[in-house]
């Protein structure tokens, strides 16, 4: 039997060993394959992982500051609902405290009218008593003429004429004659003038009464509310005594008499008569009242505030002008007018 020689023996190992060499390669080729191709993909997820936490403490980052800010806007609506409560309750008070001075105010105006209209009554019935008090004037200035006539006519008298002799020490009396002749017309000193013919009356219109009589009726039906009748007796008084001091009085009642029943133009026209016709009479201080009163009423609030100024500027110290000023300052209107 043919033995193999050493050549073909080892062509026969290499043969054998080759396939394994080959496996061998082929699967260290395999490894280093995997190993190369898993370096970059291990790097590539610890990237992705470091990015993935960066971005989770970002997100808790925000979460913190969104949670810190929504806790200071939760102190931040605290706050101002708090400011919003105080500002309510401080308005409220305001309201409350401005709703107490206007009361404080409207009561304090409520007695400055009481008390003006207890002083114009006051007035009125001054008035009337000067009106009294000259008709009283008038009637003993009257007796005393009478009397002065009277003995002027008993001094005329001759003697024996029926009068007894007075024995001497003893006071006269006043004789009485059995038949006296009516006293002649004396004059304003008491001295006789001569008695004037009877002339019959050639009108049939009768006199008007004296002022002072028709004033005291008029007034009497102006304190008794008969406005209507009051009216006319004051129209009368203007009519028959433009000269007179009263007639500046009936003037003023004839605009109160307007005023109260809502006749505002027609009261101004009345307070101007007595403003520019009777300067002097005690009715001016309460005409620029009542006159500015009656302008605001028609809504003229300049004209109104001037007259009210104009009052305060001519008589400071009067009521009126105490008067005045309560209704400025109702008003909001300053005393003084600004420059």
């Amino acid at each position: 039997m043919r033995t193999p020689s050493r050549t073909s023996a080892f062509v026969m190992l290499s043969r054998s060993a080759a396939p394994r060499r080959a496996h061998r390669l082929i699967v260290s080729l395999l490894w280093l394959g995997m190993a190369v191709s898993a370096a970059p993909a291990f790097a590539v997820n610890k990237d992705m992982v470091q990015l993935q936490t960066q971005v989770q403490q970002l997100q808790d980052a925000v979460a913190r500051l969104q949670q810190s800010n929504d806790e200071r806007m939760g102190v931040l609506k605290d706050l101002v609902q708090q400011s919003s409560d105080a500002v309510n309750k401080m308005s409220v008070n305001v309201e409350a405290l401005q709703k107490q001075m206007q009361t404080q105010q409207d009561a304090q105006n409520a007695k400055i009218d009481q008390i003006s209209g207890q002083i114009q009554s006051l007035n009125d019935s001054l008035d009337e008593l000067k009106t009294r008090l000259g008709r009283l004037e008038k009637l003993t200035q009257d007796v005393q003429n009478q009397q002065q006539s009277m003995s002027a006519s008993l001094q005329n008298l001759p003697p024996g004429s029926g009068t007894a002799a007075v024995p001497a020490g003893v006071q006269p009396t006043t004789p009485v004659p059995a038949e006296v002749a009516p006293p002649p017309v004396t004059g304003k000193k008491g001295k006789p003038v001569a008695a004037l013919p009877a002339t019959p009356a050639t009108s049939d219109t009768p006199a008007a009464p004296p002022v002072d009589e028709l004033y005291k009726t008029a007034l009497g039906d102006y304190m008794s509310a008969k406005y209507a009748l009051a009216a006319a007796e004051f129209g009368d008084v203007v009519k028959f005594y433009p000269d007179n001091a009263l007639a500046g009085n009936a003037y003023y009642y004839q605009g109160e008499i307007d005023y109260r029943a809502g006749h505002y133009p027609a009261a101004v026209k009345n307070y101007d008569k007595v403003l520019e016709q009777y300067p002097d009479n005690n009715k001016v201080p309460v005409s620029h009242l009542h006159k500015g009163q009656a302008l605001i009423a028609q809504k003229q609030n300049e004209a109104g505030i001037r007259e009210l100024r104009s009052l305060i500027q001519r008589f400071p110290n009067s009521p009126e002008a105490m008067q005045a000023r309560s209704k400025l300052s109702g008003m909001g209107v300053p005393v003084t007018p600004r420059r």
